[in-house]
């Protein structure tokens, strides 16, 4: 799957707006002991990291999101809207959830155009036409900020790379979907440009949330949520110091990238090359 309710009805412009902050009530890990973490505040316009080693309940977590779990879930999770459960429609009826997540798994049933597949997404969320142009157009526009390889109108859904397919599917849920909660799946793995995709999500008034194992995006958040035995074990805000070290970061992965794109080109080394590594 990819974005849940991706073509569904939109929930109403003023329950929207009323999102302005999700809360998580700590459930019990994969012992059967209550999470360390027995309450987690997401305000709205943050952008939020969920790390942790494989296997450590990071996917379990924002699952429970897009649910807006209440207790259900095997964790036992509860997920509060403005300190109140959530409505009972948004968790019967994917198409009133205002959750989206984008997933790692990109597959497609339908073979549409791409501007076919935005146009039609614009139209059920209730755009008219003119609207629905502009929003297509937006989406794309957002979208090749994210991925080097440029989306064209009419390529075909499924031929799209994972890459591209990844970067549209955000761009639709923020800008057709409009989804007050953004959940993102491990990006960095898709070919997303990340410093442009923190940079314009930054500029929307949503909660993003990034399950990652990438340094830079966990380092420029403004909070990072532990997982560990399937428990959210401590709560971390970044500050100074973390915010300096992640431009180091990033001017070493930029030198990585040239490395790999030379490989790429067919580009051969030098003992020059070599002493600069060291």
């Amino acid at each position: 799957m990819v974005h849940r309710g991706a073509l569904g009805a939109r929930p109403r412009t003023e329950e929207r707006q009323m999102i302005e902050q999700l809360t998580v009530i700590g459930g019990r890990g994969r012992d059967g002991q209550s999470e360390p973490v027995a309450r987690l505040e997401l305000d709205m316009g943050s952008v939020v990291s969920i790390v942790g080693p494989t296997g450590s309940g990071k996917t379990t977590l924002i699952n429970d999101l897009e649910l807006l779990a209440d207790g259900s879930t095997p964790t036992l999770r509860r997920v509060l809207v403005n300190g109140k459960p959530a409505a009972q429609s948004w968790r019967e009826d994917p198409a009133h959830n205002p959750v989206a997540l984008i997933t790692q798994h990109t597959s497609f049933l339908s073979d549409l155009p791409v501007d076919l597949f935005l146009r039609t997404h614009a139209s059920v969320r209730g755009h008219d036409a003119a609207r629905s142009r502009a929003a297509v157009v937006e989406t794309l526009l957002f979208a090749n900020e994210l991925t080097g390889e440029p989306i064209l109108p009419d390529s075909r859904m499924t031929e799209l790379s994972g890459g591209q397919t990844r970067a549209l599917l955000i761009a639709d849920a923020v800008v057709i979907g409009d989804a007050p909660v953004v959940l993102l799946d491990e990006i960095e793995n898709a070919g997303i440009h990340r410093l442009r995709a923190l940079e314009r999500l930054r500029q929307h008034r949503k909660i993003f949330i990034f399950v990652t194992h990438d340094p830079y995006i966990a380092l420029l958040s403004d909070l990072r949520v532990v997982m560990r035995g399937g428990a959210m074990v401590k709560l971390i805000r970044s500050g100074e110091v973390e915010r300096h070290l992640a431009q180091r970061v990033r001017a070493a992965d930029d030198w990585l990238a040239g490395f790999r794109e030379r490989l790429r080109g067919g580009g051969e080394f030098t003992v020059a090359d070599l002493e600069a590594v060291a």
